[in-house]
């Protein structure tokens, strides 16, 4: 075996559990309200949850595809590079590096502090001052090597599972007369086309991170067999969860309560456990949270340290440089850190993971139709896995994301509006450095 490939040792059972583990985050106790208040009836709202997961799983395995075939650093801006050009490729990783994984890192922030300044009865005045303090710590911790990041990582990994089954095997058995709070189906003052659509964007972001499930097919030892098993098993269960646990939901708080509170998980644990057994859950909550700001506080800073390693942005010798000690792309992170603290004084949550979700979802489309378009432009590639139902399933995928991204541009004109702009910004950047890029091998002039 070749020293640069990787080692093909991933079955069946581990993928399966990276895929879970990419995926749930902190939108499944957070989301419900801004679900429930779109579509303002509950049945609406469930079936938000159940199309996200949908067009998740039709998306996972469409990329999956792609992904297997061209198994490249830097993922899914290789295959926009390899199937539209140089320049989406860059715009990707712009759009990454200024609002994708910012934006992420704000809204984790933003949520994080809401919890803590609710568990501790707190003034909300001091929100902000959490969420910043949060992001800095975070950004600390993993100035100290991937090997620390990694380490949190995997605490909270299994630590967010706790309140996840604790809240739907109490919520399911606490209330006999929940099951009436699963209806009605629509509410009467809430378009359906547009109130499903604002849902669904909510939804998408409690199933962020599935794009990344095709990043493990060189380490598969069959990926044309167990891929898509673990992506369909995966996203499945995950859809599975994030279903039940709303039902769960519902079955304490009716609707409208949970679109009303901040705190919808949290506000049903103090109703199932009490005040002490809430605040034990919620603790294991924020400790969720936690984890998913620290896996992209770890993830972000890698998209603007490879794009300066090939001198493609402004100040790409100092964001290339590494911690002296520890290896780890520190000045890259500073960078991540400020944008992100600059968002977090929107202080709206729904209003950023929006924006993440409606500019990623441009790339993700693109995506979808790169398979499309490489199965005509190159027949030979080798494709050690294929989508299966050809075209149907990358159908339903670029169907679903267009869906997201035409009701945001009509329902959030302003929000699609700044995401355009902030990606479009990167073009003049583009054209101004493209004559001074260079491979990942050479220094920086």
């Amino acid at each position: 075996m070749n020293k640069s490939e990787l080692k093909k040792e991933i079955g069946l059972v581990p993928a399966l559990a990276i895929v879970i583990g990419m995926v749930i985050g902190s939108g499944v106790f957070f989301k419900p309200t801004a679900v429930f208040t779109s579509t303002g009836a509950p049945g609406l709202g469930m079936m938000a949850w159940i199309l996200g997961g949908i067009i998740s799983i039709a998306g996972g395995l469409t990329a999956a595809e792609i992904s297997a075939a061209i198994p490249r650093t830097g993922g899914m801006i290789a295959y926009l590079e390899e199937t539209y050009g140089d320049v989406w490729g860059y715009l990707l990783g712009w759009a990454q590096t200024v609002i994708y994984f910012p934006a992420n890192i704000a809204a984790l922030a933003i949520i994080f502090a809401t919890q803590v300044v609710s568990l501790l009865s707190l003034n909300d005045s001091m929100l902000k001052i959490i969420a910043i303090i949060v992001i800095i710590f975070l950004v600390c911790m993993n100035s100290l090597g991937s090997k620390t990041g990694g380490a949190i990582q995997t605490i909270a990994t299994v630590c967010k599972l706790i309140p996840l089954f604790a809240i739907i095997i109490m919520g399911l058995a606490s209330n006999s007369s929940g099951a009436v709070r699963l209806l009605p189906m629509t509410a009467a003052d809430h378009p359906i086309a547009t109130s499903l659509g604002s849902a669904l964007v909510a939804t998408m972001f409690a199933y962020e991170g599935w794009i990344n499930v095709g990043a493990i097919s060189g380490e598969m030892k069959n990926p044309g067999k167990d891929l898509p098993r673990a992506i369909v098993g995966g996203l499945s269960l995950v859809m599975a969860i994030y279903v039940i646990i709303n039902v769960a939901y519902l079955f304490v708080l009716p609707a409208s309560t949970l679109a009303a509170t901040k705190t919808p998980a949290a506000d049903v644990a103090k109703i199932i456990f009490g005040q002490s057994g809430g605040k034990i859950i919620t603790i294991g909550i924020l400790v969720s949270i936690f984890g998913a700001l620290n896996g992209y506080i770890l993830t972000g800073a890698r998209i603007p340290y490879a794009m300066a390693i090939e001198n493609k942005l402004p100040g790409s010798n100092w964001l290339a440089k590494l911690h002296p000690k520890y290896k780890s792309p520190i000045n890259s992170s500073i960078l991540v850190a400020i944008i992100s603290i600059i968002l977090v004084f929107s202080g709206k949550f729904d209003q950023l993971t929006d924006l993440l979700v409606f500019v990623i979802w441009i790339f993700y489309v693109m995506t979808f139709c790169a398979v499309i378009t490489l199965r005509k432009k190159q027949p030979d590639l080798h494709r050690p896995y294929r989508v299966p139902l050809y075209p149907i399933i990358p159908a339903i995928a670029i169907l679903g994301g267009a869906y997201i991204i035409l009701n945001t541009l009509f329902t959030q004109p302003m929000n699609a509006g700044i995401g355009i702009l902030f990606t479009i910004i990167g073009y003049p950047i583009y054209l101004s450095r493209k004559n001074k890029f260079k491979k990942s091998d050479d220094n920086i002039a």
